[in-house]
């Protein structure tokens, strides 16, 4: 995955709650779903096959094109959190309700739609701030 040269712009979410957050960016073009893509007592993708299996949601900042699933979103979200193993924040292109409701009740920073094409700036490893009060999210520092 190529970076796009120059300065890095922000880059605009469309609907955004919680807290400021900074932190490593973990990046899928595959969505997500916390019940079936998820270890909920180690926080790894464990789904076999998936774009991020074997990597530690703990702490990250998840980017992902879509959220995945219904109902089990809801206290999945609230159980990881509650079990400290929970993403700084989830940067989705398009969530739903379900998502958005298990985030906002367990505490964790949560945004959809983008500006700009965020894998055309982020890598995995980078580190970006989600300001959800200002709708934006900015690359801070590239991985060397």
């Amino acid at each position: 995955m190529s970076r796009v040269r120059g300065q890095a712009p922000i880059i605009r979410v469309r609907r955004a709650f919680g807290a400021v957050v900074e932190g490593e960016a973990l990046i899928s073009r595959e969505g997500f779903s916390p019940r079936y893509d998820l270890d909920r007592w180690t926080g790894l993708i464990s789904r076999p096959g998936h774009a991020l299996e074997g990597h530690n949601l703990k702490d990250k900042i998840l980017i992902t094109p879509s959220a995945k699933g219904g109902i089990a979103a809801g206290w999945a979200f609230y159980d990881i959190k509650h079990k400290g193993i929970a993403p700084k924040a989830f940067v989705f292109g398009v969530t739903n309700p379900v998502m958005v409701q298990g985030a906002v009740f367990a505490g964790i920073t949560i945004t959809e739609g983008w500006s700009r094409d965020p894998y055309a700036w982020i890598r995995t490893g980078d580190i970006v701030r989600v300001d959800p009060l200002r709708k934006t999210l900015e690359l801070v520092k590239a991985r060397q």
